[in-house]
């Protein structure tokens, strides 16, 4: 078991590879001389920013307010080269209370065993959690506009609504 600790990380960010429809999801950790990125489902990176923000609004206080995380936005590309160490299976996440900050696990559960094989341990003070909650939301709205009718991402071509019996938008 791999255990890659950012404890605090000097840059964490969620990013994106390719097109929209087709794209990649990575979160990536630098700190210490080392860059680790992991691929991570959309949905995951979705939850996760929902989550954050979720954590903050109950326990944050106002270091992890919007007006705070402003002045930590990183709008930076992800780092090259751009290597997966794992796909994420389950994040946890967890509100360190004596330090007012939060813990973000990312782990890959070999199937055969019953521990995670690698994990990504991240720990971020309260404004820096708002600005990468942030972050996540935005690449996370970036992709395909969804279509009006059934809210299905609308490829450049159009795609068949479920909604107008099958007719293609």
């Amino acid at each position: 078991m791999a255990i890659s600790d950012f404890d605090p990380p000097e840059r964490f960010v969620a990013g994106t590879v390719g097109p929209p429809g087709g794209r990649t999801f990575f979160l990536q950790a630098r700190g210490a001389g080392r860059l680790v990125s992991v691929s991570i489902e959309k949905v995951q990176v979705s939850i996760l920013a929902d989550r954050i923000a979720d954590l903050l609004d109950t326990v944050g206080g106002p270091e992890g307010s919007d007006a705070v995380a402003e002045h930590f936005a990183d709008t930076e590309a992800l780092e090259t080269p751009i290597e997966d160490e794992f796909r994420v299976d389950t994040v946890s996440l967890a509100w360190d209370e004596d330090r007012s900050s939060i813990v973000i696990e990312c782990h890959d559960s070999d199937p055969e065993e019953t521990t995670p094989s690698d994990t990504v341990r991240v720990v971020l003070n309260a404004a820096n959690a708002r600005a990468f909650a942030r972050r996540c939301q935005a690449i996370v709205a970036a992709g395909r506009p969804p279509c009006p009718f059934c809210g299905q991402p609308l490829d450049p071509e159009g795609h068949i609504c479920p909604r107008s019996n099958g007719y293609k938008r």
